[in-house]
């Protein structure tokens, strides 16, 4: 059973991520993470696209754009139970409810229902 906080805080990652750019969410994910592992999450070799994303340039694939948006909505999810901090720890570590890869790397593989799975056992206590 979901919790008011969780419910409240995915509804709040849900809206922030409908109402982002692709740009914007780019931006964050680049300064959060890196330009590197931004690239790896979108599933493209050369990270300076990432820059170009940002400066609205150009945009993303489909694929690379779905691959952004979940990871920044999870992380989003996770930041508005918990915080910035706990947020990005959680996104880059291990996870054994994803076979000990961290969600960036099941992100950055499709398997977005799995993540978001996670990070609610996460937020409910359940790891």
């Amino acid at each position: 059973m979901q919790t008011q906080r969780e419910t409240t805080a995915e509804a709040r990652a849900l809206r922030d991520t409908t109402e982002q750019s692709i740009a914007g969410i780019a931006r964050f994910l680049q300064d959060t993470f890196s330009q590197r592992v931004v690239a790896f999450i979108a599933g493209i070799e050369d990270p300076k696209q990432v820059g170009k994303w940002c400066r609205e340039q150009n945009a993303p694939r489909f694929d690379s754009e779905m691959r952004l948006r979940t990871a920044y909505q999870i992380f989003k999810f996770i930041e508005s139970a918990e915080n910035l901090h706990t947020a990005r720890a959680w996104m880059i570590g291990m996870n054994p409810q994803l076979d000990d890869d961290s969600p960036l790397q099941a992100i950055a593989s499709e398997r977005y229902k799995e993540v978001m799975t996670a990070a609610r056992a996460y937020l409910q206590g359940d790891l």
